[in-house]
């Protein structure tokens, strides 16, 4: 790649999304005087009495949590949707709305309150991983479910209300934006070319190396070339898989040692327990045939020069569009020069 585009100010276009970046990576020599905080170096228990999410305690709902031993998941007490939806369709002029149901599910990684993914083990990973494909399953044979959301906000940073090791699931009637916007270009690009558009993507961010993180048979870790956060990533699989229950146990094992993998990087880059959104897109769970999709995991970690400078979308981002300073390129060389060990077990 031309050396000198990771010098100057430029524009990445998103394959997925067909959204455009600004980057700017001459502003990373300016100085920071902005806002730092210290960083929290808290120590967990592996069991908390006050903790809703633990084995064997009180839920906020007032549900109690079977002794769990493994990855486990329920209905969420305080869903973002409902599996009933008195109102109705409305619209009136410029005024337009909807009713939305849907199923919102806990799942809990791990009943060690003081794990998190980089910390646990590969095949309780895996045990993770495997959950994640009975839900998707499972929520997606439902009536009236035709998109299934798996994520995880990891860290009070990200709006994390318990640090118990655990993610969600949102199962849907409607089809995101954001899924339509990705099922628009997969399929502008397979009806072209036949092939699929991250596959694609993926051979030539091999042969380029530039931004590979990780890989194993089965999986690919990189910063995507069009990448909004500091050091937001993708796994991909190198099959043209559309969805995760078309993974086998071998391909479920390799899933979850990247995302190990991937996670250690991010918690030794600044010594912390790396905050991010992570989450897996999809096909809908509609009926149809999206022969065209290519299913992805991506992580959006805010944290941009430090364990505590983050990375605000403000200002022009919020009103024009997304920028970043830092390129790819630099910061999967970052990463790459990173142990793979865990800084609290070196």
């Amino acid at each position: 790649m031309n050396t000198e585009i990771n010098k100057h100010p430029h524009r990445r276009y998103n394959i997925l999304t067909g959204e455009w970046i600004l980057v700017s990576p001459h502003r990373t020599k300016r100085p920071w005087q902005g806002k730092t905080e210290k960083n929290s170096k808290e120590e967990r228990e592996t069991y908390d009495p006050s903790c809703y999410l633990c084995p064997g305690n009180s839920r906020a709902g007032g549900e109690t949590n079977p002794n769990y031993e493994g990855a486990h998941s329920f209905e969420n007490d305080f869903p973002a949707l409902l599996t009933e939806a008195p109102v109705k369709d409305f619209e009136n002029g410029l005024l337009k709305a909807e009713a939305e149901t849907g199923i919102c599910k806990v799942v809990c990684f791990s009943p060690d309150h003081s794990l998190t993914l980089p910390l646990m083990e590969v095949k309780d990973i895996t045990e993770v991983v495997g959950l994640w494909k009975k839900e998707y399953l499972d929520l997606g044979n439902k009536n009236n479910i035709n998109y299934v959301q798996i994520f995880e906000n990891k860290g009070s940073m990200m709006g994390c209300s318990n640090p118990h090791p655990h993610g969600q699931i949102w199962s849907q009637k409607s089809i995101p934006t954001e899924i339509l916007k990705k099922s628009k270009h997969f399929k502008d690009y397979w009806n072209e070319n036949k092939s699929s558009l991250l596959g694609d993507y993926l051979k030539q961010e091999l042969e380029l190396n530039e931004r590979i993180l990780a890989q194993n048979e089965h999986f690919v870790a990189l910063i995507p070339y069009w990448a909004v956060w500091p050091y937001e990533t993708m796994i991909i699989p190198r099959k043209h898989y559309q969805h995760i229950g078309q993974l086998n146990t071998a391909e479920e094992k390799a899933f979850a040692e990247i995302i190990k993998k991937l996670t250690i990087k991010y918690d030794n880059l600044f010594e912390t327990s790396f905050p991010y959104s992570s989450g897996i897109h999809q096909i809908p769970t509609d009926g149809k045939a999206y022969p065209e999709w290519h299913f992805h995991m991506s992580f959006y970690p805010p944290l941009l020069r430090s364990a505590t400078v983050k990375k605000f979308m403000v200002g022009y981002e919020m009103f024009a569009g997304p920028q970043r300073d830092i390129t790819a390129e630099q910061a999967a060389n970052n990463l790459n020069e990173l142990s793979d060990i865990h800084y609290l077990k070196q």
